[in-house]
């Protein structure tokens, strides 16, 4: 009998990690000086999550401060030559 489709499985893991490896963590853990291969255990290390990077993501403030060229400035911004031809 055969595996139906949905249960399949593509390539191993189908999201990104969010842990370290055990390896990583000590590597980790030396660098921050808080882990000496010589006198602690490798086993029983805490747990380090990835932090993940957000780039090409922009932010809705930093969206909002760049201008569309050819769009009409906001009010306040700068007075029109409309303003002007009234006075």
């Amino acid at each position: 009998m055969t595996m139906d489709r949905t249960l399949r499985t593509r390539g191993g893991i189908g999201g990104t990690r969010s842990v370290m490896s055990r390896a990583e963590r000590i590597q980790h853990l030396i660098d921050e000086g808080t882990f000496d291969p010589e006198k602690d255990s490798p086993l029983g290390l805490p747990k380090i999550k990835i932090k993940h990077s957000k780039a090409g993501t922009k932010s809705k403030k930093a969206a909002e401060e760049t201008p569309v060229e050819g769009a009409e400035p906001t009010e306040g911004a700068a007075p029109d030559a409309k303003d002007e031809e009234k006075s």
